[in-house]
């Protein structure tokens, strides 16, 4: 099929559905269970999921679908190097990971197709939830905050449909809530499952990368267990009188998180999770002190205490704003090569390949699912006009054609799936949209029942169109 092209050199925008019509596959009405992509066999479910996101906006080109042979003013300024597997090939700014390859693959046809709206908020929510952005996205862009009536976060989906945890919250997030406190990114909430699905978060700093504590109760060295409870006692008359007064339904949804953080703070068991004092030296150096490094360390230990899902949110470094023209993380407007060369893949390097090759070493891999995403890639062409053009050296945001990684959790290593154009601007083979992404986590969780009951009691379809990419496993 012929790819039309923009007037700027870049392919123009192909529709997944005009992809599936060209491959001869059917979309709509399609089944999880429909062997669309290979047929999987017989396995163990994974227990646990890491989620790993890239806040910001990961540029693909920069890092896991590079193009040497494109021109430079597209290719960019770094090069290609071998992996541990010979389908897969890395930036040589992640030589750790590359190391770590044999464990990894590569999806490299990942793209919104047109159902984006090209900003954080919508790339946020489409791929942290597998459903596509509704109209008020493209309405409010970076103003559109969470709404009760949106659809789950994967992880929440996850923690309402495995077993809970004995002690430990069923969903976790870390370091971070992403876009607090000034507006947060939807997406990343159970929404229609009910807050009782909600993440915990743990938030942590990078003035003190090993400390981890609950954004509103934290049990100081002064605070015993009993004075915890009776702060509990109090806590419920007051939350009876504003029931009795407002009979809301509010108040008792959040008396559910706040009994979850008491369980929480009241647990030695919990704390002993918690403790990164009781890794060796060796290994927190390993994944690196930073609060990015440090994350990924707490997620191995939530995930070895059996959490079903752990999510890393990339913490940004305000350092980073002016020279990246962004946040501090991967949104790389301006400076794209300094600030991924000097600053951003070093410590993922670094941290992440800590948290695979650690996962294995302690046979957890096989039973954690590891998952690299982001809200979208980054413009194949140099030169983001709101950061001076050519000279700026910046990627603009790009939700035509990303990349994610998985690891673990059943998936076959060492190889890639998909592949994007000669310019890494738009999928090539075999498309996959954040509906499949999520499809795919559910599958390898063994989740199989997405169908669901909204706060109205009203029955829903978790995933109506996404179908697990089966080839993977």
């Amino acid at each position: 099929m012929a790819v039309p092209h923009d007037d700027r050199g870049l392919p123009g925008a192909v529709t997944r559905r005009a992809f599936l019509v060209a491959g001869g596959v059917g979309f709509c009405g399609m089944s999880l269970s429909e062997p669309s992509r290979g047929a999987a066999p017989a396995r163990k479910s994974a227990r646990s999921t890491i989620l790993v996101w890239l806040s910001g906006g990961a540029s693909h080109i920069d890092t896991w679908d590079m193009k040497p042979d494109a021109p430079a003013e597209f290719r960019g300024e770094f090069k290609p190097i071998a992996t541990t597997s010979p389908e897969i090939r890395l930036c040589e700014h992640l030589p750790m990971l590359a190391s770590q390859a044999h464990h990894l693959a590569v999806v490299r046809s990942l793209g919104h197709f047109g159902r984006g709206t090209g900003d954080h908020h919508a790339g946020y929510y489409y791929n942290l939830t597998g459903r596509a952005p509704d109209p008020s996205f493209a309405a409010l862009l970076n103003n559109r905050t969470p709404r009760e009536t949106d659809f789950p976060f994967i992880g929440s989906v996850v923690a309402a449909r495995r077993p809970k945890h004995p002690y430990l919250p069923s969903v976790i997030t870390l370091p971070q809530k992403p876009g607090a406190p000034e507006y947060t990114r939807p997406g990343q909430f159970s929404a229609m499952l009910g807050v009782e699905h909600d993440p915990v978060y743990l938030l942590g700093s990078r003035e003190k990368p090993e400390e981890f504590a609950l954004p509103t109760l934290t049990l100081s060295g002064d605070v015993s267990v009993a004075r915890l409870e009776s702060r509990r006692g109090l806590l419920r008359s007051v939350d009876g009188a504003i029931r009795s007064l407002e009979a809301s339904r509010a108040a008792d949804l959040y008396s559910r998180q706040q009994g979850r953080a008491f369980d929480l703070l009241g647990s030695s068991r919990t704390k002993a999770a918690f403790q990164l004092a009781d890794e060796p030296e060796s290994v927190r150096a390993r994944y690196g002190r930073t609060v990015n490094g440090m994350s990924m360390l707490l997620a191995r230990r939530l995930v070895e205490a059996g959490v079903p899902f752990v999510s890393v949110f990339w913490m940004e470094d305000p350092a980073l704003n002016a020279l990246c023209k962004s946040g501090g993380g991967w949104d790389t407007h301006g400076h794209n090569f300094q600030c991924l060369r000097e600053r951003l893949l070093p410590e993922f390097d670094r941290s992440f390949s800590a948290l695979v090759e650690d996962l294995s070493g302690r046979g957890l891999l096989e039973q954690t699912l590891v998952m690299v995403n982001s809200e979208m890639g980054r413009n194949p062409r140099v030169g983001d006009v709101r950061s001076g053009g050519k000279s700026g050296a910046g990627r603009d945001h790009w939700t035509n054609c990303m990349s994610v990684l998985f690891a673990g959790g059943g998936i076959k290593g060492g190889r890639s799936y998909g592949s994007s154009d000669r310019l890494a601007a738009y999928p090539a083979e075999h498309p996959v949209t954040p509906d499949d992404v999520a499809a795919t986590v559910y599958h390898a969780m063994g989740i199989e029942a997405l169908t669901a009951l909204d706060r109205e009691g009203r029955p829903f379809e978790l995933m109506p169109e996404g179908r697990a990419i089966l080839d993977l496993f």
